[in-house]
């Protein structure tokens, strides 16, 4: 596996061709390309192929948020996703903040996370 810390060549189309796999949806290439430029994205290859991706909106001094941590199916149980959240916590200056998916709460937690503040949503159609 090749792990690779702020990865400034992650393809939008590589990207939205795996997220895709775990999120079906109608994606804009340029505008996620755009989303890619402001995050520091943390990868997992398996070869060629893109297996997972942990991406951090930060500051750089206050604060910073995991936007997603997202693995294939097929790669889950393997350690990749654990490999990203210790990747993640070397890379960042500041203190993350995220929220978990309901029943995901047990992975973080045995990968060092703690509980923190109840997450809230403000929902915006996408346009």
């Amino acid at each position: 596996m090749d792990y690779r810390t702020d990865d400034k060549q992650l393809d939008a189309s590589v990207f939205l061709s795996f997220v895709d796999q775990i999120w079906p949806g109608s994606y804009d290439e340029e505008r996620t390309r755009d989303a890619l430029s402001k995050t520091l994205n943390i990868t997992a290859y398996d070869g060629a192929k893109l297996v997972g991706c942990l991406r951090i909106l930060s500051d750089g001094y206050f604060f910073g948020t995991i936007t997603e941590l997202l693995v294939l199916p097929e790669y889950r149980n393997k350690g990749v996703g654990s490999r990203l959240i210790q990747l993640a916590k070397a890379s960042t200056p500041t203190m993350l903040y995220f929220g978990s998916q309901p029943g995901a709460e047990g992975f973080y937690e045995k990968n060092g996370c703690s509980k923190g503040m109840r997450s809230y949503t403000i929902e915006k159609k996408r346009g």
